[in-house]
Order: C-alpha cells, then sequence, then structure tokens
C-alpha cells in the first residue's frame, strides 16, 4: 500500500516531534524501544480548530527571529548549513502579521504586546535593504541584509512584497486607536507601502517581473503571468498612490499567461474558469484572498469566488477519488497544496499528487 504523509505546514512544536505524521511505515527497525504511554484524549471539531489556529500562530510568535520579529523560512534549524535560525521570509512574515491580529481577537496576546512586535518588524523592514522599495525574499534576521534565495536573485522580490505588504495593510486598518504606538505603527506601514515602487518592476514592458537584482539586473526575467497565487500582487501594484501601474500591464501582463484561461468542467459538476489543469496547487486559492474578499470580485476574466470555490472542490474531488491509491485519502482527509513531504518540498496538487495531505 503507498505510503500517506500528512503535513502540518505550520504546527506547535511542543505538540508534534515531527512535521510528517505517516498512516504506513516503511521502517522495519526492530530495535526495542521504550515509548511512554499517554492517554488519548477525543478533541471534538471546535477544539481540533482551536488548537491548530493557536499553533500557527504560536510559530510566528513563539518561533519568530529574536532580532527582527520576523518569520524563520524553516522549522528545521538544521537546515542551510545550520544558519535556519537566522534565515527569515518576507513574505512568510507577512502572513504572520495577519496570524497576529488573529492573536490579539483570540487574545493569545495582548494588543499592546502585538503592536510591539509589529514595531519591531516594520524598524526591521526600513532599516533593512529594499530594492526600489521591494523586499527581498530571504533576509538575514540578525542584520536586516539580503540571504539570496538563490545565485542571482539577491534584490528585490515584488511577489514576497506584495505578501508582506498586504499583511502590514491589514495591521494599519486594525491598529488604529489614536495612541502613540499605534500611531506610530500606521505611519512606519504608510512608509513601506508608499515606498514599494511597483511600477520599476514592470522593467518597461506590460507585465510585472518578479525579481530585481542590483547586481544581476533582470537577468532571471520571470514575467508574472496568471492564473496563480499573485493577483494580490497586481492588485496591490494598481492600488498603488505613489507608484501606481499602468491598466495595460494588468490585462496584457496578468491576463496573458499560458495558464490563464481554462473553462474545464471537473467531474460534470465544476467549471474551472482560471488556472492549469486541476487547478493546481491549493495555494492559488489562498495567498491573495489572505487580503482580498473574492465575494463579489469579479474583473473581466472571472468571478474570483467561484473560481476559488470551484478550485477547491475540484481538489477535493480529485483526493475522494484518489486515482492513484494513496491510503488516507477521504472526504475528511483532502487537500493538495505545497509543503514539505519525505523528500523536500513541493507544490503538490492533482497533477504533482505525491500522497501528501498539507492542511
Amino acid at each position: 500500500m503507498k505510503t500517506l504523509f500528512f503535513v502540518f505546514t505550520i504546527t506547535s512544536f511542543n505538540f508534534f516531534n515531527s512535521p510528517l505524521l505517516s498512516c504506513s511505515s516503511n521502517n522495519n527497525n526492530s530495535n526495542n524501544v521504550t515509548i511512554d504511554t499517554i492517554e488519548d484524549k477525543q478533541l471534538s471539531d471546535n477544539e481540533l480548530l482551536d488548537l491548530v489556529q493557536k499553533s500557527t500562530f504560536k510559530y510566528f510568535w513563539d518561533f519568530a527571529n529574536p532580532a527582527s520579529g520576523m518569520a524563520l523560512e524553516r522549522s528545521n534549524l538544521e537546515a542551510y548549513n545550520g544558519e535556519a535560525n537566522n534565515i527569515v521570509t518576507s513574505g512568510g512574515s507577512g502572513f504572520g502579521v495577519m496570524a497576529i491580529i488573529v492573536g490579539v481577537e483570540r487574545n493569545y496576546v495582548t494588543r499592546e504586546q502585538a503592536v510591539d512586535r509589529l514595531l519591531k518588524i516594520t524598524n526591521f523592514l526600513l532599516s533593512g535593504d529594499r530594492f526600489h522599495g521591494a523586499f527581498p525574499h530571504w533576509y538575514y534576521g540578525n542584520t536586516g541584509k539580503v540571504r539570496p534565495f538563490f545565485a542571482t536573485d539577491d534584490g528585490g522580490d515584488i511577489v514576497e512584497t506584495s505578501y508582506m505588504i498586504q499583511g502590514l495593510l491589514t495591521a494599519r486598518q486594525y491598529f488604529k486607536n489614536d495612541n502613540t504606538k499605534e500611531n506610530t505603527l500606521r505611519d512606519k506601514i504608510n512608509e513601506l507601502w508608499n515606498g514599494v515602487e511597483w511600477n520599476w518592476y514592470t522593467n518597461g514592458r506590460d507585465v510585472l517581473t518578479w525579481h530585481w537584482s542590483p547586481n544581476f539586473g533582470w537577468t532571471i526575467n520571470n514575467q508574472i503571468r496568471g492564473y496563480n497565487e499573485t493577483l494580490i500582487t497586481y492588485v496591490l501594484a494598481a492600488s498603488s498612490t505613489t507608484h501606481t501601474i499602468n491598466q495595460s500591464v494588468y490585462h496584457n501582463g496578468w491576463a496573458k499567461g499560458s495558464d490563464f484561461v481554462n473553462g474545464t468542467v471537473y467531474y460534470q459538476k465544476w467549471k474551472l474558469i482560471l488556472g492549469p489543469q486541476f487547478g493546481g496547487p491549493l495555494f492559488f486559492s489562498h495567498y491573495s484572498f489572505l487580503g482580498l474578499d473574492p465575494h463579489g470580485l469579479v474583473d473581466n476574466y472571472a468571478n474570483y469566488w467561484d473560481q476559488s470555490v470551484n478550485h477547491t472542490l475540484i481538489n477535493r474531488e480529485y483526493c475522494i477519488r484518489n486515482p492513484k491509491g494513496y491510503a488516507g485519502y477521504s472526504a475528511a482527509s483532502w487537500g493538495l497544496t505545497a509543503s514539505d513531504n519525505d523528500n523536500g518540498y513541493s507544490a503538490h496538487s492533482p497533477t504533482n499528487d505525491l500522497g501528501v495531505i498539507s492542511p
């Protein structure tokens, strides 16, 4: 029987010893090991949701880089030749900003504690490397210097920048009390938001370009075209009051991707309006919509609520039908998206199904 791995992408390190929970084991080691037994506790759905939510928050709060307040790129501190405890991610930290807001609402931390943490993060970003206002994918948390993602990616990453900015703008709207700390936080967020030169990242063309490096220029030349996780990048670029893009960049860039229009009806039920076969990994329907409400969000190409719902249901139905015969796939255990697996990292999807459920 094929092995299924459940991957909890963000979880409490006190709750699980490993990010991989296997339904069956390939390890035939017969060494005797004494294991203390603990009483099983059956959690209700609400209790399980509370546990997942608090554990997600704790990753960003308890496990943040102490110097910068930013989220670590990897939970395995032995990764990157032991540098993992000092490599922080700009986009992932943007997701963390939103998790901190939820933490205040759920009374995991006080409002003032959250503001103090966000002031640490914004101070780090303001003093750290920026490239025409854009953040790099990775930083060294102790210095604010760029940590190259790969050899020629040692500059700005406009997509990762958009994930941080959507988190910061959410914080700007949430922390709106008239006091010194919250006023200061909003001012710092505005400085970062207004400083992003979205139009620079068109390179003079009708499309946004993912990377720019002061050392390698536009060498990577990764043009951002849909449909994928980058809708928020175009929306923020169009929304900027200081460095906006032309309307033609959206229509001739984002909407001209080779996997933009789909139109296939899957399982005789759900029409996939946009995207690659089967819709791609679920994060295509996650990342942009942390900051954008898809309800009623419509442009010339799609109703983005319908797009996200149908994409999700297609992914679920694929897992239920389980054409590769993995153990454990079911209507209660489904969801293919990017995460770790037993061989590293992959963007799991129906067309890249490695037996990994990634809640």
